[in-house]
């Protein structure tokens, strides 16, 4: 199985796990690590299988290549567009239909389209799985795609892109986008503009459905109350009669224009801040040093050294961390906070020390160990432990620590995360954006 299939189905599986918090599953041992199964059916159709009896529910997450960059020119938004669609009538039912026997047999099902990806959920309890599989086999396979509910969700779009023109975040993240990405399809709003969005029509919903949705771009976990010759049966039910090829067109890897300022004004008592840095891919040899030295430097305990510096020592935050966005095209570390208006240049002057300091100094070996045992041990106990914070494991960003595969890679890792580090967060290399209240030569005083 190649690398970047692995990491899609370890991050769904990580995902749909960490979605389920009324999952109860078994308390594993210290040195315990979850059963991942591969299952083959007989179409060829892979996924990876927790297979746990515990609880009478299954859930099943799963992705097709492709996702918002796929949008052509001009119609931005489609793929959003799509992925409200899929469960407003499929194969003979109408929406009303569909919603209806949906709500009779328990199910939840729902659909998403990311930057790269367009994913797609269902949870049931165990003795619904013969009519939640074939709701979903419809929606996969035989989308509507009918008429009225285009314009209802296409309105309902509309709404939210009118709200956000009026959004001082909304504002600036599309600016940050513009500024990043340039012309890439990574600068583009996923949701669309109000143009794009009144120009897409029925045959463009039906085109890109059968363009991305086809079996060579499947990923496919399942967790929960189901073995895998059954497993393996229900996949062929549910995608084995897809197309065998998607029809993606290319998208080209584009490197993060670093090194600029980016502002939006508005009369506002708290300013939000975001800086971007260069990043490490998954397949580059220190993305595990990276991953260890983001957690150290702003990750998901309150022993960061942002968190230390900028919140407990200051006050000048609730909440700041920085995280890795990883894409299959551009990878960026992040730095994110929001702070009160006036204080806003020294937070930014706090966050840029500390960022300094971990560019020139690295973590410590304790810190460096520290952070190996926290994320591996997350990771064996994560059947145990669904409380671990979400955003680190999304869909979007990809999981680290997404599966047993990736303890032993990260545990031997010792000196790399100070070459990462020093490589990564590079003072001179970085991108802000902010909405805020006070002037630009406070900004750059605070630069």
């Amino acid at each position: 199985m190649g690398e970047g299939r692995a990491a899609r189905l370890a991050t769904l599986l990580a995902t749909l796990i960490l979605a389920i918090p009324f999952l109860i599953l078994p308390a594993p041992t210290a040195h315990a690590a979850m059963n991942i199964q591969e299952v083959e059916s007989e179409k060829g159709i892979n996924a990876w299988l927790v297979e746990d009896h515990t609880a009478p529910i299954i859930a099943i997450r799963f992705a097709f290549d492709g996702g918002n960059a796929q949008d052509p020119a001009g119609k931005e938004g489609l793929a959003n567009l799509m992925t409200g669609l899929f469960d407003e009538g499929a194969g003979d039912l109408d929406s009303d239909t569909f919603q209806v026997k949906l709500d009779d047999a328990g199910v939840e099902m729902g659909f998403e389209a990311k930057r790269d990806g367009i994913y797609g959920s269902m949870r049931m309890l165990s003795e619904q799985k013969d009519a939640a599989f074939d709701l979903l086999k419809l929606a996969v396979n035989k989308p509507r795609f009918d008429e009225e509910p285009i314009d209802r969700i296409r309105a309902q779009i509309l709404s939210g892109i009118i709200a956000n023109e009026r959004d001082p975040k909304a504002i600036a993240q599309r600016k940050w986008l513009r500024a990043i990405y340039g012309t890439h399809p990574y600068s583009r709003p996923d949701e669309g503009t109000k143009e794009s969005l009144a120009g897409i029509t029925r045959a463009d919903l039906t085109a890109f459905h059968k363009a991305t949705f086809a079996r060579d771009g499947l990923h496919v976990a399942v967790v929960g109350d189901i073995d895998a010759k059954t497993l393996s049966e229900r996949l062929d039910q549910l995608f084995g009669d897809l197309r065998e090829k998607q029809t993606l067109s290319p998208v080209a890897d584009v490197a993060a224009k670093l090194g600029q300022q980016v502002e939006v004004n508005y009369d506002l008592p708290q300013t939000s801040l975001q800086l971007a840095f260069p990043g490490v891919g998954r397949s580059e040899p220190d993305f595990f040093a990276a991953v260890l030295m983001n957690e150290i430097l702003g990750g998901s305990t309150f022993t960061s050294h942002l968190f230390e510096e900028v919140r407990e020592k200051r006050g000048l935050a609730y909440g700041v961390g920085s995280a890795l966005v990883d894409h299959e095209h551009p990878h960026a570390p992040l730095v994110t906070t929001a702070t009160r208006s006036d204080r806003a240049a020294e937070t930014l002057s706090i966050v840029r020390q500390v960022v300094k300091q971990m560019a020139q100094e690295g973590p410590t070996e304790a810190e460096l160990e520290a952070s190996k045992k926290y994320l591996i041990g997350a990771l064996l106990l994560m059947p145990a432990s669904l409380r671990v914070d979400r955003r680190s494991w999304s869909a979007d960003c990809r999981p680290p620590a997404h599966c047993v595969r990736v303890a032993k890679p990260m545990s031997i890792v010792q000196s790399s995360p100070n070459r990462t580090a020093s490589h990564l967060l590079e003072n001179s290399k970085f991108s802000l954006s902010s909405w805020v209240r006070w002037s630009t030569s406070r900004l750059a005083e605070a630069l």
